[in-house]
């Protein structure tokens, strides 16, 4: 029976990320950015991220033929470690008519926001939601319970207009143009790959955990709105009728995206350790050990933040950070924290 695995990747936006819908909201922007259908919460696709991933890895591994979608040029496709995680489209026996398509390994999911920031009169703070963050394996508890404290549950009449803070305060809390009533206050704990990192220690104690109902409310009231123009080059001003607006997620949002392993072939191409720590051409593999399809996953989801995601990228668009390593679980057991290098 083939292994299977589930990864859940936590990251932070350090630029704006823009991944557009081709299309407009009316009233609103004239490119707008993907959403949940039933919540209207923006989102990154899993395509999005597969195809980011797939082109990242290619260039670490310095084979860019196999992030294409067309790998003739693809020298034995079936022993390429990109081509094996990603799936892959081969001509048979040289036949232009027929092809064959092989289906990759892992199945990359939507990246969905977890923890949104806004800005209010005691400055930065990010909204999340009760079942937000207990999907993404946090602990919620009541701070007042000293050493052993007790799993926190909201209140069966919580109302809209009321928040729940990870720090001490009794005065009502803005969240940009809506003014909310304090109800008390929370204590949010990661889970341990992500609990100490840097990022995450620096909001933390500025979370608001607000009713599910108007999360996507006040998320879509504080994305970022941009303006762009065509300029004329002969005159060196702007164009008539050129002038676009466009929206995207903030920085500093923080997201989560869940990797699975679906491997029934179980037929790794990279046999030996020095093969698995070399690129294509015979150099050291940057980023460590290839030992397995979520290995390569990593690599290039990790190199997110470095090139980016999504559209406007040459204009300051699209890079993320991974926040850890990711947690992960096997099928039939116990969520877990991944161990460094155990990716296969």
């Amino acid at each position: 029976m083939a292994t299977y695995r589930r990864q859940r990747y936590l990251f932070m936006s350090t630029d704006p990320v823009h991944v557009g819908t081709g299309g407009y909201r009316l009233g609103r922007v004239d490119n707008s950015i993907v959403r949940e259908p039933g919540t209207r919460v923006p989102k990154i696709p899993g395509t999005s991220l597969h195809g980011a991933a797939r082109s990242n890895a290619a260039r670490l591994y310095e084979n860019p033929a196999a992030a294409g979608r067309d790998h003739g040029k693809v020298d034995k496709p079936q022993g390429d470690p990109i081509c094996y995680t990603f799936g892959y489209i081969q001509q048979a026996d040289g036949s232009r008519e027929e092809v064959r398509a092989y289906s990759g390994v892992v199945n990359i999911f939507d990246a969905l926001v977890l923890a949104f920031p806004v800005y209010s009169m005691a400055g930065p703070v990010w909204i999340s939601t009760y079942e937000r963050l207990k999907e993404a394996g946090f602990r919620i508890s009541n701070p007042e319970q000293g050493n052993k404290p007790e799993e926190w549950t909201p209140p069966e009449n919580w109302e809209a207009g009321k928040v729940f803070l990870t720090w001490q305060r009794s005065d009502i809390l803005n969240l940009g143009w809506l003014m909310m009533e304090v109800g008390g206050g929370v204590s949010v704990q990661a889970p341990s790959n992500w609990n100490n990192e840097t990022r995450w220690k620096a909001i933390a104690d500025h979370l608001v955990l607000v009713k599910e109902s108007i999360f996507s409310q006040i998320v879509n009231s504080n994305l970022e709105v941009r303006t762009s123009v065509a300029i004329d080059p002969e005159r060196g001003a702007a164009e008539e009728g050129a002038l676009f607006t466009y929206e995207a997620l903030p920085r500093a949002t923080f997201l989560t995206a869940e990797v699975v392993l679906d491997d029934d072939r179980m037929d790794w191409p990279l046999k030996t350790e020095e093969r698995q720590r070399k690129t294509f051409k015979d150099k050291a593999l940057p980023g460590g050990c290839w030992n397995g399809p979520l290995a390569v996953v990593q690599s290039g989801l990790r190199l997110i933040e470095w090139l980016g995601v999504g559209g406007m990228g040459t204009r300051g668009f699209g890079r993320m950070a991974m926040i850890g390593d990711p947690v992960e679980e096997t099928y039939g057991g116990r969520d877990g924290d991944a161990q460094p290098g155990d990716n296969s």
